[in-house]
């Protein structure tokens, strides 16, 4: 059989805010063994295995897909699904675009027909700059929570009451939000020995914001040189350690301007920054706004 050439995901690097999926299909499938005609699709695809096991041939690799766990199917990209369970699979099948820019009304409309591609229909990859794509290592064993959004999102989609469409798009991210989770714990898990010392100075980061963590100290708690703490952590975590620090003391100065009346410059020495004016910049160019600004705000919300 002669296959389509090869074709690799369109991928985007698009911050978190601006991701907006639109769901296309949500439904539970009983299947029985078969293997299904090779495919490839306008829209991504996530199947999650209830009960039995599902291959899945792409990209020149078979993957086996276990009860419990999901395979996120990209877009443009050659697969054929086989279930090899007797008497039958169960699956949830979930198909999204993350930018709600395509128009599909029929589930026809998912499949690329062998006539040819609609020009500019295949939707696109968003990833976030401090992730992977979600596709490049495409099967996760996927949490309790995320399982139960998949199954509420099947629910709303198939009873479609009114504003069904926000309660899917707000489940569609809480997916994707815990399946980038897991894609990071997965990484740091199999990042080695090295993986584990980082896991260990991430916590202590988040313990201790204030602490003074440069890469000389980072370093020195890994017994390498800068360069390659540097090099490791940003490949075990997604960003750079400077980025990382910057984000835990953020979100630390967040909590305290929300929940406690201390004086700004107090946050600002409990995070680590105990010059004011250098806290209040560093903070309005993530927040965009001052963080006296961010405490009244917060407390009119």
């Amino acid at each position: 059989m002669n296959h389509p050439p090869l074709q690799h995901p369109v991928r985007k690097r698009v911050p978190f805010q601006e991701w907006t999926p639109s769901i296309h299909y949500a439904q539970f499938q009983t299947v029985t063994p078969r293997l299904f005609p090779g495919r490839r699709l306008y829209d991504f695809e996530l199947l999650y295995v209830c009960h039995g096991q599902l291959s899945v041939a792409m990209e020149e690799r078979t993957y086996t897909v276990l009860p419990g766990q999901l395979i996120v199917l990209p877009s443009g990209v050659y697969h054929r699904n086989a279930t090899e369970a007797d008497p039958t699979t169960k699956l949830i099948g979930i198909h999204f675009d993350f930018f709600g820019d395509l128009n599909i009304n029929r589930e026809e409309d998912m499949v690329i027909l062998e006539e040819g591609v609609m020009e500019g229909k295949i939707a696109v990859e968003a990833v976030e700059e401090s992730c992977s794509p979600l596709s490049e290592e495409p099967v996760y064993h996927p949490s309790h929570d995320c399982v139960q959004f998949m199954e509420k999102l099947v629910h709303e989609f198939t009873m479609r009451p009114l504003g069904y469409q926000l309660v899917c798009r707000g489940l569609m991210l809480n997916i994707l939000a815990s399946l980038i989770r897991s894609q990071m714990s997965r990484r740091i898990t199999g990042a080695s020995v090295h993986g584990q010392k980082v896991k260990e100075i991430m916590q202590d980061i988040e313990e201790t914001p204030a602490t003074t963590w440069s890469n000389a100290i980072l370093a020195e708690r890994l017994g390498m040189s800068e360069d390659y703490t540097s090099k490791l952590f940003r490949q075990i975590v997604g960003i750079p350690p400077g980025e990382y620090v910057r984000s835990v003391r953020h979100r630390e100065a967040r909590k305290l301007l929300q929940e406690t009346d201390w004086p700004i410059e107090r946050i600002g020495e409990l995070v680590g920054y105990p010059d004011i004016h250098y806290f209040s910049r560093v903070f309005t160019a993530a927040e965009r706004i001052s963080p006296r600004g961010y405490r009244k705000l917060s407390r009119v919300l």
